[in-house]
């Protein structure tokens, strides 16, 4: 039986450890990746793609920055805007690409996604999501006379840029990309978390903030009520006591269990904290099934063979 399918891609797909992020190396990832998402479509699955765009929005930071002397600077939304367009079409080419060889008939596209984030999130009151290159003292305190921004020293490297990240309400497209599903059009959206924007009246703004991609997926996944929602990272299965001789697979974990295992210290907040978090957030907001497993084992996590399933 078809199902509706929400996969959230992570960076590791797009852009692997040790590379620089060049064309030819992203389109060459992306092409890798896919061989597993079309399974799922030839099978006749509607399927929802998400992505993140970390590495390509600090990129995209930094050429902004070196540049404004001679075009004007953007801000961090349209800047987010960009780099979801540019990622889209990346991924959609070379998905259809891959449909043509495969003899797949079924058309794919790209929206460009606004995530709705409320004023008084308190995230903005602690940016904490560093973003764009690292500065040595001088080079932050020149930035500091001109351009009022939180920083941190991160790791012994040097300052970098924070700013928030906080949680997505609502996705402004939803009803387009519900429409483009209804027709078994294969969506590419809410890329990077999508465009963070507030909302006043119903009149939208921009701003200065990331949102963080499994959170949108987790939010976009219940709103078009997704019979399964796929947290796609680096590793088969969630563990606890990872990277240690006591280290323990998971193939299945309530949300007791994980909000345990997250008091404990299992889940740090710069790697599968959030990603516990949104399949949580899928799962509170009437989502059924959810899990966390690598995209080269999408199909057997699928027949519950591997993967983590987080359940209510």
């Amino acid at each position: 039986m078809s199902k509706k399918i929400v996969l959230a891609i992570g960076g590791n797909a797009i852009i692997k450890e040790g590379q620089k992020g060049t064309l030819e190396e992203q389109i060459q990832n992306i092409g890798e990746s896919s061989g597993p998402v079309l399974d799922l479509i030839e099978q006749g699955n509607t399927v929802v793609i998400t992505h993140g765009n970390g590495p390509q929005v600090g990129n995209t930071l930094i050429k902004n920055q070196m540049a404004e002397s001679v075009v004007p600077a953007y801000p961090l939304d349209v800047l987010d805007a960009e780099t979801q367009g540019n990622l889209g079409y990346l991924i959609q080419q070379e998905f259809k690409n891959k449909m043509v060889e495969r003899g797949i008939n079924r058309p794919i596209a790209t929206i460009v996604t606004q995530s709705v984030v409320s004023k008084e999130d308190p995230a903005f009151a602690t940016p904490t999501k560093p973003i764009g290159p690292f500065y040595t003292q001088e080079e932050l305190d020149k930035i500091l006379e001109t351009e009022k921004i939180s920083y941190i020293e991160d790791s012994g490297r040097g300052y970098r840029r924070v700013v928030a990240s906080p949680k997505p309400v609502r996705i402004v497209e939803k009803e387009a990309i519900e429409a483009l599903l209804d027709k078994e059009i294969t969506v590419i959206t809410a890329g990077g978390g999508g465009i963070p924007v507030t909302e006043e009246n119903g009149i939208l703004k921009g701003t200065d903030a990331v949102i963080d991609k499994d959170f949108a997926s987790a939010l976009l996944a219940a709103e078009v009520k997704a019979d399964y929602l796929f947290i796609l990272t680096g590793v088969e299965q969630v563990a606890i006591h990872f990277g240690t001789p006591q280290q323990q697979n998971l193939l299945e974990m309530t949300v007791e269990e994980a909000l345990r295992y997250m008091e404990e210290g299992h889940f740090p907040k710069g790697s599968m904290g959030p990603k516990i978090e949104a399949a949580i957030m899928f799962l509170e907001k009437g989502g059924k099934n959810v899990v966390i497993t690598s995209i080269d084992k999408l199909k057997d996590a699928l027949e519950g063979k591997t993967g983590t399933r987080v359940t209510l």
